[in-house]
């Protein structure tokens, strides 16, 4: 395992994490709706369900696809269907709630988990990875916890920008006007998928 390429590799990890995507608009969202607390399992989905997704990819599941384009284009459509559902849930969302209210439940870890197959910068993100490092980074494992480790905390950095915000967004017509933008921010970065 070459150190130079692991810390590349935790480089292009820190970049493509840290970037806005489906998955950063959502804990963002979720960060100013929910607080920081009740959002910690849909970072922690985020987090190992990528490095699920890493691994499952580089053992072989990338492959099978590829031979498979009616799966590739489905998935591509499953994508955007659940997409535009969620910034309808995230559009709609009431104000703040308080850290015990029961009632309001944020994106849990096995969804956030599951969201990665059809997160289409996700994809991008594994593939990339898996083809550019896991030969100088101790294979498909190396890569994985790699992106484990760095990550969470590039994730989380969304989620404590929404929270920061959630006393600004006291305000009912703040909150609405926060809500619909994270919505059609998180339709617009589906864009680049509708292209191919």
């Amino acid at each position: 395992m070459s150190q130079h390429i692991v810390l590349a590799l935790a480089a292009f990890a820190f970049v493509t994490s840290i970037t806005p995507g489906p998955n950063n608009l959502m804990l963002m969202a979720s960060g100013a709706n929910f607080g920081m607390r009740r959002t910690l399992p849909h970072m922690l989905g985020v987090t190992f369900g990528f490095g699920a997704m890493v691994g499952l990819l580089g053992l072989g599941l990338d492959r099978i696809i590829a031979q498979a384009p009616f799966v590739a284009q489905g998935l591509k459509w499953i994508s955007l269907l659940y997409v535009l559902w969620l910034a309808w849930k995230i559009a709609r969302s009431a104000p703040p709630v308080a850290q015990g209210d029961p009632q309001a439940r944020p994106m849990g870890f096995l969804a956030a988990s599951a969201f990665q197959w059809v997160n289409p910068k996700a994809w991008m993100m594994a593939l990339g990875a898996l083809s550019a490092y896991a030969a100088g980074a101790g294979g498909v494992l190396g890569v994985a916890l790699v992106f484990t480790a760095v990550n969470l905390p590039a994730v989380a950095v969304w989620a404590a920008m929404g929270q920061a915000l959630r006393g600004w967004l006291a305000d009912p017509v703040r909150l609405r006007i926060f809500n619909i933008a994270m919505a059609v921010l998180l339709i617009l970065s589906m864009l680049p998928v509708l292209r191919h």
